[in-house]
């Protein structure tokens, strides 16, 4: 379904009330209702096809990943993050955090849309061979906007009815009953969906049975995980790229290994997100204008050093986000693959030139690049001053961006290892920030890390490191498939998580993975210096938005999540 958008009629949001100075007043001349609308064939189809929008607005998006990656054990924040407190768990992580608040209204308003759709297809003018079709698109998407919310704000108001007009009554529900719901909606979705579509993008019958294994494990199903997760693995025509480059390459990413993921598009225009709610400049701060934008955070300021200059081929720089020295280290890069497929070790000059520079001990120096040469060395080890002084070059070692007698806690944040893996070469120019890359969310790989998570936690060892052992074969430089394989006296959940940091960083799954294993607080303290000294227990759920609190008719049974204010 690459890039079928749809303008609708947007159901009204579980939030009260909202303010913009910008709205028109219209006229309705044609006299059409959304009733009307909905009743016909396009109509239906329409709100169905809408129901994939809001996942744009999380995926590949700056505050999508920060809320995902940030504060965690493998992310800090860099010298341009725009939103220290969810990085830091300081007392500014409160219930008046934008970010916070937009996600809120906006999984609210998708999850309002897919209830919309479920309660009117039965009804609708489609096809009767295709109404529990779209039904089944509509309560995998459902189940998925469930699913963030609940993990993301824990057992807060669970609507299964639309809501039309404005509702000003919010109440708890257990986590339980989320998942409950989630995994009715799931079933539904792979007794209906067919195995594949004609239409790119479209939620599938393996999609959701890929998703329920993840549901599955998070709700401590072992076994269930693990059956569905291998019936992905068996049943369908899905492999693994055969190398972790591959998977990453731009013109590569409809490929094999994706079992679901979120389209975006070359045309700025059809990247743009309609839904209604956007108005305002600070939303198009959060929205980048469009498109997946997750080249842009991962970057060190390359362009600010001799001989070079921003370019199309090493990225827009906007520092962000930086890897923590645990997630370096985590890298065997003389057997893993994935350590030069995922940072950018050298950079190469692209603008020739004669510069001053100094040196350690405060000297001034000239050094000259051709176009080509060498002008940016990073590395995770520490580098001696004379041999720094020795090269023409620019050395980031660990020493310059950790500080490796404190714990390596940073101490710059504009120059670190960078995280390349999403760059987009395709854009046209270098000041474009809508990229065509479309966003994994769930890849083969994590399906084999789901058996083995799955297996290991049932005690069937021999299993589990069957299947750890095929990603870690694909990952392996040519020649040290054996080296990377494990033995079961090696496997462990610290283990799992060490390796799906290698595999999945930066893919939006790591805070729910720490959350879900109860290693966030553990894991946050041992490896994050930048967290460590703030994070607690109630960290692990997320401050509703004051918003939401101010607006609601029963405010002594909807309050605001503990150890938030």
């Amino acid at each position: 379904m690459k890039k079928i958008l749809y303008k609708f009629i947007l159901p009204a949001l579980l939030l009260g009330s909202a303010s913009c100075e910008s709205f028109l007043d219209e006229e309705n001349v044609s006299g059409l209702t959304s009733e009307g609308y909905y009743s016909t064939t396009e109509g239906i189809e329409s709100l169905v096809n809408s129901l994939y929008t809001p996942m744009r607005f999380w995926y590949g998006k700056e505050n999508g990943i920060a809320l995902t990656e940030l504060g965690t054990d493998i992310f800090t924040r860099g010298s341009g993050m725009e939103n220290p407190p969810v990085a830091l768990y300081n007392s500014d992580l409160s219930g008046a955090n934008g970010p916070i608040t937009f996600y809120w209204t906006r999984l609210y308003a998708a999850l309002n849309a897919t209830n919309a759709a479920i309660a009117r297809i039965p009804d609708s003018s489609l096809p009767a061979d295709l109404k529990p079709v779209r039904e089944g698109e509509a309560r995998f998407l459902r189940a998925f906007y469930l699913w963030h919310i609940v993990e993301t704000w824990g057992g807060v108001h669970l609507a299964t009815d639309e809501t039309i007009g404005v509702s000003t009554t919010a109440n708890r529900s257990s986590v339980e009953a989320f998942y409950n719901q989630i995994f009715e909606d799931l079933q539904f979705a792979a007794a209906n969906l067919p195995v594949t579509s004609n239409q790119y993008g479209r939620v599938t019958k393996p999609a959701a049975e890929a998703f329920m294994a993840r549901m599955h494990l998070y709700r401590g199903n072992y076994a269930e995980a693990s059956q569905l997760a291998q019936k992905v693995i068996s049943d369908y025509n899905f492999s693994l790229v055969p190398t972790y480059e591959g998977l990453w390459d731009i013109d590569n990413v409809g490929n094999s290994e994706v079992v679901w993921n979120v389209n975006f598009t070359a045309d700025l225009v059809l990247n743009r997100e309609f839904d209604g709610l956007t108005n305002s400049s600070s939303d198009d701060i959060l929205l980048r204008d469009g498109g997946n934008n997750s080249h842009l955070f991962f970057l060190m300021t390359y362009d600010q050093l001799p001989g070079m200059q921003r370019d199309i081929t090493y990225g827009r720089p906007f520092a962000r986000f930086m890897p923590t020295a645990h997630l370096l280290d985590l890298f065997d890069e003389t057997k893993d693959a994935r350590y030069d497929v995922t940072f950018q070790t050298v950079w190469y000059a692209n603008k020739p030139g004669t510069y001053n520079v100094t040196s350690s001990d405060g000297t001034q120096r000239s050094v000259s690049f051709a176009a080509g040469d060498t002008a940016i060395y990073a590395t995770k080890y520490v580098v001696p001053n004379a041999v720094k002084d020795a090269t023409t070059y620019t050395i980031i070692d660990r020493s310059r961006t950790y500080d490796v007698s404190a714990g390596d806690a940073p101490q710059v944040r504009d120059r670190f290892m960078s995280l390349k893996k999403f760059l987009d070469t395709s854009r046209p120019t270098i000041s474009q920030m809508s990229g065509r890359r479309d966003a994994y969310v769930i890849r083969l790989a994590e399906m084999y890390l789901i058996v083995a998570e799955a297996e290991m936690m049932l005690g069937n060892m021999s299993e589990a490191v069957e299947h750890m052992n095929v990603v870690r074969r694909r990952a392996a430089l040519p020649g040290q498939e054996a080296e990377m394989e494990i033995s079961a006296d090696q496997l462990d959940i610290d283990f799992i998580l060490d390796e799906r940091a290698r595999e999945f960083a930066g893919e939006q799954q790591r805070w729910f993975d720490l959350k879900r294993t109860n290693k966030l607080v553990e894991r946050v303290q041992a490896y994050n210096p930048d967290a460590a000294p703030n994070i607690q227990q109630f960290h692990s759920v997320r401050p509703i938005p004051q918003a939401q609190l101010d607006v609601v008719s029963n405010p002594g049974e909807f309050t605001q999540n503990e150890g938030y204010n």
